[in-house]
């Protein structure tokens, strides 16, 4: 068998996330194993590098799939966009060793929020990113994202469950948040992202930049591990997966 790695590009507006699910199959996941296995014409698993969650995008998701097939890598490429719909497009393919796995080699991943704090609509991308009504202080923004990064425990900045027994450990290498124009963008490089985190970490920036947060109540989560200590969950059509380091 033959094991392929593949990028996926992806507007996830109207499906219930990646992860395929047994009552839907309208996922990211089960869109495309549905296109491979009436290629191969039998039961085709693909392993995502991330689970991105209902209605968040992705520019370079990762995955990979082990098939017996005489087609090339470009040819399954060519096969998958002739058959996606319109919103799913794969970027790449490639043949990788036996023991490639997208999920378990990935080394870091980077997320970006795109959020619109001006007073004029955005109305040609308002799928792709999340309106705030007030005006985002950048200073104090940036100025608590240098607190968030490094080596902490996120259980506070996420919705896993009181039960989750794994490690809610993470590295967060670097937060950069830019203006551009009327646009705030954070972009989040870490070694990986509990659920919900950036939408949490998103949320919580969000609140210290309009106001209604104090810088403090970073350190104060991670004592806690509360998650009533953070921020709200961001929507998520600002939420889109950039790029998978390996």
């Amino acid at each position: 068998m033959t094991n392929f790695k593949i990028t996926i590009q992806y507007d996830g507006s109207k499906y219930h996330g990646w992860q395929r699910l047994g009552n839907t199959d309208n996922t990211i996941q089960g869109k495309i194993e549905t296109v491979l296995s009436k290629m191969c014409g039998h039961n085709v698993e693909i392993h995502g590098a991330g689970r991105t969650d209902a209605g968040v995008h992705a520019m370079g998701q990762i995955a990979n799939f082990k098939i017996n097939t005489d087609k090339t890598a470009n040819q399954i490429k060519e096969y998958l966009n002739a058959y996606l719909p319109q919103d799913i497009g794969i970027l790449s393919c490639e043949v990788m060793p036996e023991r490639f796995h997208a999920r378990l080699n990935a080394k870091s991943k980077h997320y970006s929020y795109r959020l619109w704090d001006s007073k004029e609509k955005n109305i040609f991308e308002r799928k792709y990113i999340t309106t705030i009504e007030k005006e985002l202080n950048i200073q104090k923004m940036i100025e608590a994202a240098k607190l968030l990064c490094g080596k902490h425990d996120f259980r506070a900045f996420s919705s896993v469950n009181k039960r989750f027994k794994k490690s809610t450990t993470r590295t967060i290498e670097k937060i950069d948040i830019t203006r551009l124009g009327g646009e705030v963008r954070i972009d989040f490089y870490g070694d990986g992202f509990l659920y919900n985190m950036v939408r949490i970490l998103t949320g919580t920036l969000v609140e210290i930049g309009t106001g209604e947060r104090d810088i403090t109540s970073i350190e104060k989560a991670f004592a806690s591990l509360d998650r009533q200590d953070t921020g709200i969950t961001m929507p998520p059509q600002g939420l889109i997966l950039q790029e998978i380091f390996y």
